[in-house]
């Protein structure tokens, strides 16, 4: 299944978050869609960024807002009368949250907090996504993958913001949102990999850095598994969650969406492969001591939406990393950012 662009056109959509490496290319996918996209989150935190390098601030109604602040948010949305709405403004990084954990709890919980206010204050709105992650799940370091009715929990604060926003999300819900036929739903995505993303701590980004100033990557834990994925793989289920929830507000709930299970895969084996797609690209690997606690295993099971959604991933792990690198050295040589993010959607959604 693909986004439908009969649904979209037209439809008027808020983002916030939109200027983040995710944000960013599902306010493109949308504009491509026809959909009238209005987004607000803060100005982009990294130079360069791919809200500036694809131009968006032309293509979309764009707002520089900090979600922490209740009434500015509540009044824009009024405002922009949206019809759905996709949550993807938070602090998105667990080093950070270690760093500051304060900022942390307060945007990803008090934002999502102030964004649920909104939406209970406005009544054009049917359906809404929010993204929180993988790392919601209480981390048993066991071999399974986690499904959405596991325990949530968090030992870290971006960890336990999140999961403390699919509580938040899961209350406004049933008390409020849910009787008057607005459906909510939690978007639970695996790693995301792809072109545009020059986030710090972050394993393909910290690698261009590194290879781009010919450095060694400095690798603390090879050994962690994660669920990588393409970053258009997620786009995609939150856009077809938000279509099936317009019709089916039954369907609310908390959705995973990641690789399939089996292909789960260690930091060494994404390094070796990104190493592929780069010349003289070096790499030392450390012994998993250093830095604060994170997660050895991590995998999600995704039958609900390949049940619920008919969705089933389009590109295998080596050809998400492959496409990655050829995009970032597509860019080292000038080429055009929208046209690239263009042109890898237009492949995606062509794919069978």
């Amino acid at each position: 299944m693909i986004p439908q662009k009969h649904f979209w056109a037209g439809r008027r959509v808020l983002i916030t978050g939109h200027t983040g490496f995710k944000g960013s290319w599902l306010a493109l996918w949308l504009h491509s869609l026809g959909a009238k996209v209005t987004g607000i989150a803060l100005p982009p935190a990294t130079s360069p960024n791919l809200f500036s390098l694809t131009g968006l601030e032309g293509l979309i109604d764009s707002h520089f807002a900090d979600i922490s602040e209740a009434e500015g948010l509540i009044a824009l949305t009024r405002e922009v009368t949206p019809d759905i709405v996709f949550h993807l403004a938070a602090q998105p990084l667990v080093r950070a949250g270690y760093r500051q954990p304060m900022e942390t709890f307060a945007t990803n919980i008090m934002g999502t907090v102030h964004l649920l206010e909104a939406l209970r204050q406005v009544d054009s709105v049917k359906a809404a996504v929010l993204v929180t992650t993988d790392k919601v799940y209480r981390n048993r370091e066991w071999p399974y993958p986690y499904r959405e009715e596991d325990a949530l929990g968090g030992h870290d604060p971006y960890s336990a913001s999140k999961a403390a926003a699919e509580i938040v999300a899961a209350g406004y819900r049933d008390a409020f949102l849910a009787p008057r036929g607005l459906a909510i739903a939690t978007a639970r995505a695996g790693n995301v990999i792809g072109g545009g993303d020059w986030s710090e701590d972050r394993l393909i980004p910290d690698a261009i850095r590194a290879w781009e100033a010919a450095r060694p990557l400095m690798i603390r834990h090879p050994q962690s598994v994660r669920p990588w994925q393409h970053v258009l793989e997620p786009l995609a289920g939150y856009l077809i969650l938000a279509e099936r929830l317009w019709d089916c507000p039954e369907l609310a709930g908390a959705y995973n969406f990641g690789p399939e299970t089996h292909t789960a895969a260690t930091v060494r084996e994404v390094v070796e492969l990104a190493m592929k797609g780069w010349d003289q690209a070096r790499v030392e690997w450390g012994g998993g001591g250093d830095g604060p606690h994170e997660a050895g295993r991590l995998a999600l099971e995704i039958a609900k939406a390949r049940t619920v959604l008919g969705l089933t991933p389009k590109w295998s792990f080596s050809e998400a990393i492959a496409r990655t690198m050829k995009w970032y050295r597509q860019i080292s040589a000038g080429a055009d950012a929208r046209s690239l993010c263009l042109a890898e959607i237009a492949e995606f959604e062509a794919r069978p």
